[in-house]
């Protein structure tokens, strides 16, 4: 019993950290955004190639190759969603994080009720790749994932900046294709036969276990912002 409640203790230290991490890089300025996500890609990168190795024992330096659509790109997609452009050149100053922070709450969000959902109501099998996902917790945690950014882009005045049908539009991208980035890196982990990518947070996996639906929703809403939304 002692040992469970040390593991909980652990498990909830490194997630109170984490949070306050993410926090701080998002919301105080620029260079901290930039510096985090940085660090998230390297460590990204270095799981990506252990994972990669155990995979393609021999030959897997070709294989790395992938890992410019799979992190590198999506992650420098996410970060210019923050820092803006002056003549050309980056603004570390002119840093706008509410396209960002939409995104990642919209991912957060989504895992939470898709996993709240799950549990109570989940009963037919989503996918052989992650056996616990089932359609009622998948479906059940995007609605409720749109309609809850819905009532944060609404009623939250420092977010009225972003007009609600972008609010919403974000917040579904985010469910469907953080959904596809989960089951992608799920498909990874069970080739390489591992269970977590890393232990930077123990008890709750590596940086691509943190990170993976954000690799695969972050060129989409990109790709969104760039055709529909002219100014945030």
């Amino acid at each position: 019993m002692s040992l469970n409640k040390e593991v909980f203790k652990t498990r909830a230290l490194t997630a109170l950290v984490f949070v306050l991490v993410m926090l701080f890089g998002i919301f105080i300025n620029g260079y901290t955004f930039a510096l985090l996500f940085s660090i998230i890609m390297f460590g990204c990168l270095f799981e990506f190639a252990k994972i990669i190795k155990i995979i393609k024992p021999k030959g897997y330096r070709a294989f790395l190759i992938f890992a410019l659509p799979y992190i590198i790109v999506p992650l420098i997609m996410f970060i210019s969603l923050g820092i803006n452009l002056d003549n050309d050149k980056i603004n570390f100053k002119a840093f706008n994080n509410i396209v960002p922070v939409a995104i990642l709450f919209s991912i957060w969000l989504n895992d939470t009720m898709q996993y709240l959902v799950g549990s109570f109501f989940g009963k037919t099998p989503f996918s052989k790749i992650s056996p616990k996902k089932t359609w009622e917790g998948t479906i059940g945690g995007a609605i409720l994932c749109v309609f809850v950014m819905g009532l944060f882009g609404y009623f939250v005045p420092a977010f009225n900046k972003l007009a609600l049908q972008h609010w919403l539009t974000i917040a579904a991208i985010c469910a469907v294709f953080g959904t596809l980035g989960d089951l992608l890196e799920s498909k990874l982990k069970r080739l390489a036969g591992l269970k977590d990518s890393g232990t930077f947070m123990p008890g709750h996996g590596g940086f691509l276990d943190r990170f993976d639906s954000l690799l695969v929703a972050a060129p989409f809403v990109w790709l969104y912002v760039q055709v529909f939304v002219v100014k945030y």
